[in-house]
């Protein structure tokens, strides 16, 4: 049986969400990288990975990734059911925290974006 955040097309607000690493702010500072900081420097400084700073500041690079790795045969070459799995289930335990707290947001609101 579905939980009801999942029936209410509920969503978690952007700064509760677990899953967004950097704000869009930290994006177009990382993009303009006035200090002049290195990959490794800056992905220090926000605490994600050295590739993703290379994404985001040359997103002509993550397009490539895409397409070599859609080319390999997709995203499944390293899926791990059993994992995938344990991750769901603590996310809809999380969701449903936040649901229990009054904190989830309607589908079409503008703060879930």
């Amino acid at each position: 049986m579905p939980h009801a955040h999942e029936k209410q097309k509920l969503l978690i607000p952007r700064k509760k969400d677990r899953r967004i690493k950097l704000t869009p702010e930290q994006r177009i500072e990382i993009r303009e990288n006035a200090e002049g900081l290195s990959n490794y420097k800056l992905a220090e400084k926000y605490g994600v990975s050295k590739r993703l700073v290379q994404f985001i500041r040359h997103p002509e690079r993550q397009a490539k990734n895409l397409q070599d790795r859609h080319d390999r045969g997709g995203t499944m070459k390293y899926y791990d059911k059993e994992k995938h799995r344990e991750t769901m289930k603590d996310h809809r335990q999380y969701k449903k925290e936040l649901y229990d707290k009054n904190e989830l947001v309607k589908s079409d609101s503008t703060d879930s974006q």
